[in-house]
């Protein structure tokens, strides 16, 4: 609900974030002007939020672990003992050997630099950080490696392909699903041309054992 953003945005700055002084909160608390979009487009240079005024779960996301960060540096003293409940037992020694395991994954600053590098790598966004950091990771390990980019140059280019030839069976209704689905389609046909090229393989590797059995005259029988 616009609405509802709109207080929520004028809380956050009220009670937590309070990056303005009072008197210049106005423009941003007058959630029923119609300046208001360019007000809150403004704040969020002003904070140094990262994202675009249309991305609004990551702006709200990032302005959340902001209040975060400025709540606890207000109430340092109460919140610096406190441990999560899931880190109670764990043990120091694989902490330490583990540089990453003290990572604070709502950190606004980790969630910008996992944003950044998500559009860097063109990798399609999801509301959970850790699940698009693993995506940035294979696609690391299995394209941008040396011997990822070693093994893509030696590889063959394919024929281009008509789309429009190939008979989709259905239709969804939208010209890129359709197009994507007849691309999944090709895909999935290749994948299967290559495991029947598997199997064939498998199987004249056994033809070639059972070809020429071994006979053990003492047994009455053939093979072993």
């Amino acid at each position: 609900d616009e609405t509802e953003f709109r207080n929520f945005i004028v809380w956050l700055e009220d009670q937590k974030i309070r990056h303005y002084k009072i008197e210049d909160r106005g423009n941003l608390r007058n959630i029923h002007s119609d300046d208001w979009p360019k007000s809150f487009e403004k704040y969020m240079k002003d904070v140094n939020c990262p994202f675009k005024i249309q991305e609004r779960q990551e702006t709200v996301d990032w302005l959340l672990g902001l209040a975060v960060r400025l709540e606890y540096g207000d109430n340092a003293d109460k919140y610096k003992d406190s441990t999560p409940d899931g880190a109670k037992n764990t043990d120091n020694t694989a902490k330490n050997a583990e540089p990453l395991i003290n990572l604070d994954v709502t950190n606004p600053d980790f969630k910008a630099g996992v944003m950044a590098l998500a559009n860097l790598l063109q990798i399609q966004r999801h509301d959970d950080y850790l699940v698009m950091l693993k995506a940035i990771r294979i696609l690391v390990q299995e394209r941008l490696t040396q011997d990822a980019i070693a093994k893509a140059s030696q590889s063959k280019e394919g024929l281009p392909v008509a789309l429009e030839k190939h008979i989709l069976g259905f239709d969804t209704g939208d010209a890129v699903l359709n197009e994507a689905a007849q691309i999944l389609r090709l895909l999935h046909i290749e994948e299967l041309r290559e495991l029947q090229t598997k199997i064939n393989e498998a199987i004249v590797a056994v033809q070639a054992i059972i070809a020429d059995p071994k006979t053990d005259h003492r047994l009455g029988k053939v093979g072993r």
